[in-house]
């Protein structure tokens, strides 16, 4: 790995295509929060709670809206939209890995695999029959890469990632630790009183630019593949079951659990501990709020929650009780609504 070197303010605001506003010599080490940040260090505004620590940073330099400028002693770089600036930003100044291309030693990669000479195989990374391992990837220590799979240029992945037979990653696929890509779907048939396993003979199909986070899981399909769109973003500890399709650019947050056969459209958002049950379709443009179910279908565009807020645990108790009671209330109403 290697420490990101300093830049100067004018160099970021050439990078990124931003107004400058302040001296451009101001020589940046980092990135930091309005409240910590040092006169080294760029921040950035985009949330009004954040209004004081704005008016009483010490960053050097502060991405922001130019209706906020006023605000701020610091010098600044304007933008429209100061969060995805940051976005930018942040990858000037992370670590990066100063390895060059090759497969280590302790690597065990079958005769039939073909791998690209650009590519950098970490140690005891076991690749299997019949693989592709695309231009410029990087495969941590430990991985496993199971027969038949293919991982597109630029892939990454981080240590003790296993990808089962039959996966393919598009271009610029990262995938974090101890995630889990094509372990079977959870498909068993019921047969005088036992379960009979179903064998699950489809793939994984990942698109381009996907991330997927730290001990998440995506099982393969039954028969048709499972499918994640390109571009969409998997947090961490995620389960996504058997022949779920996943549209483009949806983000799912983490310990969600997605089950089998269900699809989501493009540019949703399920946040955290959401469940959708199997078979369910969602359709483009929906946001379903943390630990709601979605036991249904969603047709229309929108934001849905359910569930319960945080309340006062005695309240809570006492409404439970109500809510059980509110079929009896409802027949009692249209009894009295009759008369």
């Amino acid at each position: 790995m290697t420490i990101p070197p300093a830049r100067s303010l004018g160099e970021i605001a050439a990078l990124l295509g931003l107004e400058l506003q302040g001296r451009a010599d101001i020589r940046i080490t980092g990135i930091a929060t309005l409240g910590s940040a040092g006169p080294d260090h760029l921040s950035f505004y985009h949330n009004s709670r954040y209004f004081q620590d704005l008016v009483n940073t010490d960053a050097g330099a502060v991405i922001l809206r130019p209706e906020d400028a006023a605000s701020c002693k610091s010098a600044l770089l304007i933008s429209r939209n100061p969060y995805a600036a940051y976005a930018k930003v942040s990858g000037l100044f992370a670590y990066r890995e100063v390895e060059g291309p090759g497969i280590h030693p302790t690597a065990s990669v079958a005769a039939s695999a073909g791998v690209d000479p650009s590519a950098r195989l970490g140690p005891n990374v076991v690749v299997g029959e019949g693989v592709r391992i695309g231009r410029g990837c990087r495969i941590g220590a430990n991985c496993v890469i199971g027969a038949a799979s293919e991982l597109d240029e630029g892939c990454w992945l981080s240590p003790n990632v296993t990808l089962y037979h039959a996966v393919k990653l598009g271009k610029r696929v990262r995938v974090h630790s101890a995630a889990v890509i094509g372990s079977d779907g959870f498909g068993f048939a019921p047969d005088a009183g036992a379960y009979r396993k179903i064998e699950q003979l489809g793939g994984v199909i990942i698109g381009d630019d996907v991330e997927i986070g730290a001990g998440t899981t995506i099982d393969r399909g039954a028969l048709d593949d499972t499918v994640i769109g390109a571009g969409v973003k998997i947090d961490n500890q995620v389960q996504i079951a058997h022949n779920v399709r996943v549209g483009a650019n949806t983000i799912i947050c983490g310990c969600s659990a997605i089950a089998g056969s269900s699809v989501i459209g493009n540019n949703c958002i399920i946040a955290g501990a959401v469940g959708v049950i199997n078979h369910v379709q969602i359709c483009d443009g929906v946001t379903v709020t943390a630990m709601s179910l979605v036991n249904q279908s969603i047709t229309e565009a929108g934001v849905y929650s359910s569930g319960t807020g945080l309340d006062n645990a005695g309240n809570w108790k006492r409404n439970i009780v109500r809510f059980r009671q509110l079929d009896e209330i409802w027949r009692r109403l249209l009894r009295l609504e009759k008369k």
